[in-house]
């Protein structure tokens, strides 16, 4: 597939009208304890998550060189790197509630110190280990992609994840979910068109799906036992419900995830193709444009 020709080429950057400032519930999510611990684990990652993504697309950008054909492209660049940083900035202020409410975040720190090791031992030895970080970058993306097709896909439905959460973060997880579908493409195509191979594609993504696995495993399981409910039967049916159930997660996810191995795989091959927009048109009272990747 021809990426360039497919690709979104504007990406807005919006700036979603909540307030959360007033905190919210301990279980906020319908009432469920365990859908709560694992959104929460998740949001716990997005600071350091998105300024690494923040970071990698960057610097590979960089490396593209000024032509007509790369053009569209970095200017999409902007437009992600803006929808990044509102996403870093708004999990920042969800966080620092969750901090109150007596939860700890291990997943972004222990993410930082991995980073930073990582870095050292071998994106700097190399002149463009800024590739690696990009490969990486695009593994995450398909797994946040992935998260914000099946948020979106269900809506209101048996399914639907965030179906009793409580507002605002109903509107952010959806508006969230969104955008991370909206722009799955940037990272990988910066990598593909740096001349990225599908072989250290294909490493740094075992990589990532090994590590994204155990990290929301155990941040999940850490927000539970500070929550004291870890214990509780009405837990481990909810995780069952939700990983193995009908709309079981591990049915939902198993498909997109083997669709990445593939060598002609392109991030457009999967999830629905007007889902993100539609729900950003018909919500759109929510939100407000301050920017795109050709303003």
């Amino acid at each position: 597939m021809n990426s360039s020709t497919h690709a979104p080429t504007d990406l807005t950057v919006r700036r979603l009208m909540i307030d959360l400032s007033k905190g919210f519930s301990r279980h906020w999510n319908g009432g469920d304890a365990f859908m709560t611990a694992y959104a929460n684990a998740l949001s716990m990652s997005f600071p350091v998550g998105e300024q690494f993504f923040i970071d990698a697309v960057k610097h590979g950008a960089q490396a593209l060189p000024d032509t007509t054909e790369n053009a569209d492209l970095k200017g999409v660049v902007k437009g992600f790197i803006g929808q990044e940083a509102t996403h870093r900035h708004l999990h920042g202020l969800y966080n620092a509630h969750l901090e109150k409410q007596g939860l700890v975040n291990h997943w972004g720190p222990r993410s930082l110190k991995r980073l930073e090791r990582g870095r050292r031992m071998l994106f700097e030895k190399s002149d463009k280990g800024y590739m690696h970080e990009l490969a990486m970058t695009a593994a995450f993306e398909h797994y946040t992609s992935i998260f914000g097709d099946l948020t979106l896909e269900r809506l209101d439905q048996p399914g639907d994840w965030f179906a009793g959460a409580e507002e605002p973060l109903k509107t952010l997880w959806r508006w969230h979910a969104a955008e991370e579908s909206e722009h799955k493409c940037v990272a990988f195509d910066l990598y593909q068109r740096l001349g990225g191979n599908h072989a250290w594609r294909m490493r740094w993504f075992w990589y990532v799906t090994f590590q994204f696995a155990t990290d929301v495993a155990r941040q999940t399981i850490n927000n539970l036992w500070h929550d004291k409910t870890l214990f509780k039967p009405s837990t481990w049916w909810s995780a069952g419900k939700f990983l193995f159930g009908r709309h079981g997660m591990v049915w939902r996810v198993a498909k997109p995830v083997w669709a990445y191995t593939r060598k002609d795989f392109h991030p457009l091959q999967v999830g629905h193709p007007t889902q993100a927009h539609d729900w950003l048109t018909h919500h759109a009272d929510q939100w407000s444009a301050v920017g795109s990747a050709k303003a």
